[in-house]
């Protein structure tokens, strides 16, 4: 049960938390995001952000629409894969 709640065996569970973190990590750090000083770092960031003006934001959204053109349609094959396979269970 307690496999089950968390994800699966507790040392895969950590490891896979750990390689999530790392990356993570490595993509606030492109933002030079601190992660004692969070909050003020996120500040910093969204006032590069707005002094950038909206070039920043259309570059957002170019990168958004470029993920999402593989992201979305492997979020629904792995959700129609999922329904099918508890069907045929």
């Amino acid at each position: 049960m307690f496999n089950q709640f968390i994800g699966g065996r507790p040392s895969a569970v950590i490891i896979r938390l750990v390689v999530l973190s790392i990356l993570l990590g490595i993509m606030l750090s492109f933002f030079d995001l601190d992660p004692f000083n969070f909050w003020n770092s996120l500040k910093n960031l969204f006032l590069r952000i707005y002094d950038m003006g909206f070039g920043a934001v259309e570059w957002m959204v170019r990168y958004l629409a470029l993920g999402a053109v593989i992201v979305i349609p492997l979020w629904v094959i792995g959700r129609l894969w999922k329904l099918y396979a508890n069907k045929s269970l």
